[in-house]
């Protein structure tokens, strides 16, 4: 007989028959008659519950089953006459795939979410991380659908790359030489090396992606990044998954559309196929949940300037623990004010000061400002950074040049300008900040199935 996963099983068009199940055992409880067994297989957050009765034959080996312990279940899908299930189970032959011992270490207690990570094999199988890591299946699904939809193709862009998106240098490193080898030359000779030049691992496939869109027309692509930032806060991975559409033909106000149009087909998608993971989250993680999903779903994303938006700060009579001035870069609890406290909403921040911002975002006609933007949201902060590319080859040059970025190193960029430059337009968004949004989760290791973080390499 084929195994039947538990969440087709519950579905309300499902009817009695015979099954096989296949899962772990959450509880047990026997009795002088019968054993029930809670059952799940990881397909969804309910149990489905299993009832052995005395006349199997392995009855006594049944009655010594443990939490955590694999099982083969097979026998009558029959309506349950208990409440809050609409299914159970009566088992005609239960096979023990494996016996946990009794130092399985998840107990009916709620465990931290600490402590979970230190044991990666058995953390999805609780309900918080189940549902979380079903969802973010779900939602990389739903990335794919979405463009799919929307004619755009898929890009793999490279993971090694001789060039720094960001301009930040936080980046790792990636050598084939021999660490001995370096140590006795006493610095590093590039030439020697794998590429015959520095390379790094990607924080953005952005660069990339811009030579396909002035071909292709619109492309995205969505994959690991990485970041070398010595950082062990709430919303930093060292290893992270950023969507990054670009799109050719299109401007600032496009690139917005695009951003807001993405936010609400995926949380629309997540509040329709994952309403009962969603559940657990409002009803444990975070009660205001279902009023921040519906605020994304049926409001008009705000929009205002870096300059109003200092303003704003400057006037809120909001005490910071960061100063406000305007040149500089907003801080997290700023992005925050102005999407929970001002605009009660997602919004939009737009033309930020040219000298904070990256050398590929257009020069605005003030020549002081960049079309760059962000898209803050309540609970999280920045969701989205993006911006309209610089199509002109000379203020492109210029601008590299008074950042004394090596034109040489960029040479194949600069010349996509030659050729048919377009206008073109795009954005990164952090999938874990997107998860982080729709989950209500806090801490961005916990959305993530290996959380790579300073010191923490393990799994």
């Amino acid at each position: 007989m084929k195994r039947t996963k538990i969440n087709a099983l519950l579905r309300l068009d499902q009817s009695p028959g015979d099954v096989l199940v296949k899962g772990w055992v959450r509880t047990k409880r026997d009795s002088k008659e019968f054993s029930f067994m809670e059952i799940n297989d990881g397909s969804c957050l309910t149990n489905i519950q299993a009832i052995a009765d005395k006349g199997l034959a392995n009855y006594a080996e049944i009655g010594a089953l443990t939490t955590g312990s694999s099982v083969s279940v097979s026998g009558t899908l029959v309506e349950s006459p208990g409440k809050g299930q609409k299914w159970e189970i009566k088992a005609r032959e239960i096979e023990i795939i494996n016996l946990a011992p009794d130092s399985y270490p998840l107990q009916k207690k709620r465990h931290s979410d600490e402590f979970l990570r230190t044991i990666a094999h058995l953390r999805p199988r609780t309900n918080k991380f189940g549902a979380a890591f079903r969802l973010r299946s779900e939602m990389a699904y739903a990335v794919h659908k979405f463009y799919k939809e929307k004619g755009f193709r898929y890009l793999t862009t490279p993971l090694i790359t001789g060039s720094d998106c960001e301009g930040a240098g936080e980046m790792f490193r990636v050598t084939s030489l021999d660490p001995e080898t370096v140590q006795k030359m006493g610095k590093m000779d590039f030439s020697l090396d794998f590429f015959g030049r520095e390379s790094n691992l990607t924080v953005s496939g952005q660069l990339s992606a811009e030579m396909f869109a002035l071909a292709l027309g619109d492309v995205y692509s969505f994959g690991p990044t990485f970041r070398a930032e010595n950082s062990n806060t709430s919303r930093h991975v060292a290893e992270f998954w950023m969507l990054e559409p670009e799109m050719a033909f299109c401007d600032l106000n496009g690139n917005m559309d695009h951003g807001e149009e993405l936010v609400k087909y995926l949380t629309r998608h997540a509040v329709e196929e994952c309403a009962e993971d969603l559940s657990l989250f409002q009803n444990f993680v975070d009660k205001t949940l279902t009023d921040r999903l519906d605020i994304l779903l049926n409001s008009e994303f705000a929009r205002i300037t870096y300059t109003e938006a200092v303003d704003i700060l400057k006037k809120s009579g909001q005490r910071f623990e960061f100063p406000v001035e305007y040149g500089t870069d907003l801080q997290s609890e700023h992005e925050r004010f102005l999407a929970e406290t001002y605009c009660k909403k997602p919004v939009f921040l737009t033309d930020y000061p040219k000298g904070i911002k990256p050398f590929y975002m257009r020069v605005n006609e003030d020549g002081k400002t960049v079309a760059a933007v962000d898209l803050l949201v309540p609970g999280i902060g920045e969701l989205i950074g993006g911006s309209q590319r610089e199509e002109r080859l000379d203020v492109l040059e210029d601008r590299m040049k008074k950042m004394n970025l090596p034109l040489k190193n960029y040479w194949w960029y600069l010349d996509s300008r030659k050729y048919g430059s377009v206008p073109h337009a795009g954005f990164g968004m952090g999938f874990e900040r997107f998860l982080m949004m729709i989950t209500g989760i806090g801490n961005i290791r916990d959305v993530i199935p290996f959380p790579r973080t300073p010191g923490s390499i393990d799994f």
